[in-house]
């Protein structure tokens, strides 16, 4: 099949084409129908290289996803065109250029790891949300810090970002990275000072244009790092959110941001400090209640709206001290269904457990002197099983 002409390398800023349809076929996946378009040549930009692909429309038509194979470039489109015809292509500019901007500031960050840490980008993904940069060293807080500053020092310089296609005799003397071997025409992105790398991907005219770089997050990865970047206006969609999040959070706390770490520590404390009042409060409920429960009565059922696990367990072990049959404490309601401790000093309380799952589908199990689990059912019908 003939190789689409890949405009994108002519000039990344195009937005609007025209272009011979050579082939189209519908292509089914799972309950969605498509149309796989070639043409003899797109501005639209193929999930390749790590990134996600270019969006828009062809004689307007949605375009709903960008592949390539054998340099082949191949359109799905949400209806059929007609083959031989010439169609308008419109790239999602909006689209194009975040993405730009993105991959761009990446190749400074990667750049810059490189010749200072001697580390390589050995994963690079990124989608319409994130950037994510997996490399085979350890890098320290400090260090993330310092590289993100440095990029958006060269991001303020404005430095004109080179592509170029050299010849073989010229890639055999130049210095560049490059994540995978590559066969056939090599393209190289230059940032002067910062990075010569091997890529498929549209980039920036000049730094300046990137807007800014965040380190969003860093963990560690198969014996180095992932880092989480956003640029440009993905970043300041990014921080408008969480700007809103934390208006809301010093609304509701009434405390101004600085203050939030305190306001939160307080209210954490408090919750705690709830939490064992109640705990104690129930321990107290429950230890009446089992009281009232005749000491000749073999089996002992409890049937509770609210308790903790711990409150439970410990009921149960009194009932199964004080009375010889099946002893189990219910926490829940009828229309929410119950989580269940169940115990016996006498018989196997797996019996039990495989009684409510046969008739209620009940999950759980353990031991045969104690099993826990959650039902749904009625506390009557739970009774008429277990009594």
């Amino acid at each position: 099949m003939e190789t689409t002409k890949k405009l994108y390398d002519l000039d990344a800023y195009g937005t609007e084409f025209e272009a011979k349809v050579l082939t189209c076929e519908e292509v089914k996946k799972k309950d969605t129908t498509g149309y796989a378009v070639t043409l003899d040549q797109t501005l639209f930009f193929p999930e390749e290289g790590g990134q996600s692909p270019d969006q828009g429309t062809i004689n307007g038509i949605s375009v709903l996803d960008v592949q390539i194979k054998k340099d082949v470039i191949i359109h799905t489109l949400a209806a059929p065109v007609e083959v031989g015809s010439t169609v308008k292509g419109k790239i999602d500019w909006k689209h194009r250029f975040y993405n730009m901007q993105q991959h761009s500031g990446e190749h400074i960050f990667s750049g810059l790891v490189h010749s200072r840490f001697g580390y390589e980008n050995v994963g690079f993904h990124l989608s319409d949300q994130t950037v994510t940069m997996d490399f085979n060293g350890v890098l320290s807080e400090a260090d993330v810090a310092e590289v993100e500053y440095a990029v958006n020092e060269a991001i303020i310089k404005n430095i004109p970002i080179e592509v170029t296609f050299p010849t073989k005799e010229e890639l055999e003397t130049l210095d560049y990275r490059s994540k995978i071997e590559i066969e056939g025409q090599v393209r190289i992105v230059t940032i002067p000072g910062y990075d010569v790398c091997a890529c498929c991907a549209p980039h920036v005219k000049r730094t300046g244009e990137i807007g800014m770089l965040k380190v969003l997050n860093v963990q560690s990865y198969k014996g180095g790092v992932r880092i989480s970047i956003l640029c440009g206006f993905r970043a300041l969609l990014e921080f408008r959110k969480k700007a809103e999040v934390l208006s809301e959070l010093s609304a509701k706390l009434s405390a101004n941001q600085e203050g939030l770490g305190e306001a939160v520590d307080k209210l954490k404390n408090t919750n705690q400090a709830m939490k064992a009042k109640l705990a104690a409060a129930n321990e107290k409920m429950m230890q009446q209640k089992l009281s009232e429960i005749p000491a000749e009565q073999d089996d002992a059922l409890l049937f509770e709206e609210d308790l903790d696990v711990p409150v439970m367990r410990n009921a149960v072990n009194a009932l199964v001290e004080a009375h010889s049959g099946i002893c189990g404490i219910f926490a829940g309601s009828d229309a929410d269904g119950y989580h269940y401790i169940v115990g016996s000093r006498s018989k196997d309380c797996r019996e039990a457990a495989a009684a409510l799952r046969e008739k209620f589908g009940a999950k759980g199990g353990g031991k045969p002197e104690m099993v826990q689990g959650s039902v749904t059912a009625s506390e009557a019908d739970i009774r008429s099983v277990l009594e």
